[in-house]
């Protein structure tokens, strides 16, 4: 699979996993309504609206704030695309699309609701993670992929002649 269409692929997979589990929460088992939902000892799903960026940082409280961080990620998202199509190798590819998947469903959250709907959160005893969603840990492993790609997958190639 060349590059390009690896990382739309991991662009698709990670949209519809995001937004189908987020629309799935929401309207089909009403998690608001069953809010916390404890799945176990160390994860819990509940609700949390971010009206920031990452891990609620630079909350937004007006219309203006709202749409200002629509058109940064819709900029972004140009921009993660066209390295993306230029992209040499599947791992930077797959990485960016990750990326863009998890930037897109979050961007669409902020159309549709105001803020980005926010609902796994990882616990044990006193420790608490921050609440994220699948868009989120997608930007995680997309970033950790372009650390990857930059500073060891390129030194285990060998050198040209």
């Amino acid at each position: 699979m060349k590059p390009f269409a690896a990382g739309l692929l991991a662009l698709v997979l990670t949209l519809v996993a995001d937004q189908a589990s987020k629309l799935y929460l929401l309207f089909v088992y009403d998690l608001p309504l069953h809010d916390p939902l404890s799945l176990g000892p160390f994860v819990t799903l509940t609700v949390v609206w971010n009206r920031g960026i990452s891990y609620g940082l630079f909350q937004q409280g007006t219309e203006f704030g709202r749409w200002a961080l629509v058109a940064v990620a819709t900029i972004s998202t140009v921009a993660l695309g066209i390295w993306m199509a230029r992209a040499a190798n599947r791992l930077l590819a797959v990485s960016l699309g990750l990326i863009l998947g998890g930037a897109i469903g979050n961007a669409i959250d902020r159309v549709a609701y105001g803020a980005v709907f926010d609902f796994v959160h990882l616990h044990a005893g006193e420790w608490s993670w921050y609440v994220f969603n699948i868009a989120d840990a997608a930007i995680v492993f997309g970033v950790i992929g372009l650390i990857w790609d930059a500073f060891v997958a390129n030194r285990q190639q060998p050198p040209a002649a």
